[in-house]
This record gives structure tokens, C-alpha cells and sequence, in this order.
């Protein structure tokens, strides 16, 4: 559908949600930019559990891409900020997100639009719902509340 798409997270503990939206984005986009958080930019946003480190998540998030034939079509970035290469990148065709980080591609779309670039379509993946029916997130699965998979333990 897209040559290139862009998608973004912490993909902290990549689990079932996560795996959903990376399927997405490699099925709508020939090749796909995936940033993740930087170590500094999680400081920033003040998280307030343990967040395994960026070199943690990256080996993790390469180890699923190289698994499923993807790593190839990859493009991994830190991301330093909630725009990451989207404000600049002219090469990107869209950009995939979850229902939960929707209104931030809205928002990259305005700044995109006051910089004089033309807005990304937005391919939103829906939320997967654990065994109780709501979201599956790496903070419930922290907590102990559910597995990876959204089992409930």
C-alpha cells in the first residue's frame, strides 16, 4: 500500500499489542521506520516504573523483526522526542499507530502542515485486549496483572 511508513513506542516488555502494530506496519509499508524511545527522552517523560534500557528493547524488537523475514525492511531510530523522523523525513508515505497514540499522528500531521509538508495518511491499529477485555500494556504486565500475551495471572 506504502513504500516507506514511520511508527514509534517505547516497546517496553514487547508484547501481543506491540507485535499487532509492528504486523500492521510491515503489511501497509514496503519499508518501515521504527523509532524507539531513547533512554534520555523516557527520563524526560518522568516514567514511573522501570523501563528496561533502549539497548534491551532494540535487541528485543530486532530479535521479533529478524524472526518474522523484517529486520531487512527496518529502519530502527532512537527517538529523542514524541516526533521523531516524521517532521523531517520526506521520504515517509505514513505513519502507523495504535487507537491509544492516534492524536499524536494528529498532531504530527498540524506541525507537518505549519513546516509546509503534506499530512501522512494515518493507519490506526486497534487496541488488543487482554483475557479481562482491556488494553493490553507493558505497565500491566509490569504490575503483574497480565502476561505478554494478556492472560491474566
Amino acid at each position: 500500500m506504502f513504500e516507506i511508513v514511520a511508527m514509534g513506542g517505547t516497546f517496553d516488555m514487547l508484547h501481543s499489542g506491540h507485535r499487532a502494530l509492528i504486523m500492521k506496519a510491515f503489511e501497509v509499508g514496503s519499508h518501515v521506520l521504527i523509532g524507539i524511545c531513547s533512554d534520555d527522552f523516557l527520563k524526560k517523560l518522568r516514567k514511573s516504573r522501570g523501563i528496561v534500557s533502549y539497548a534491551q528493547r532494540l535487541e528485543e524488537l530486532k530479535t521479533f523483526l529478524r524472526k518474522n523475514g523484517f529486520l531487512e525492511r527496518a529502519e530502527i531510530t532512537p527517538l529523542n522526542d514524541a516526533y521523531g523522523v516524521t517532521l523531517f523525513d520526506k521520504r515517509i508515505d505514513a505513519i502507523v499507530v495504535s487507537e491509544e497514540t492516534e492524536p499524536r499522528a494528529r498532531e504530527i500531521n498540524e506541525k507537518r502542515k505549519s513546516l509546509g509538508l503534506s499530512p501522512l495518511p494515518i493507519v490506526t491499529v486497534k487496541m488488543v485486549l487482554s483475557e479481562d477485555h482491556y488494553p493490553i500494556s507493558s505497565t500491566r504486565i509490569w504490575f503483574e496483572e497480565i502476561d505478554r500475551e494478556g492472560h491474566l495471572l
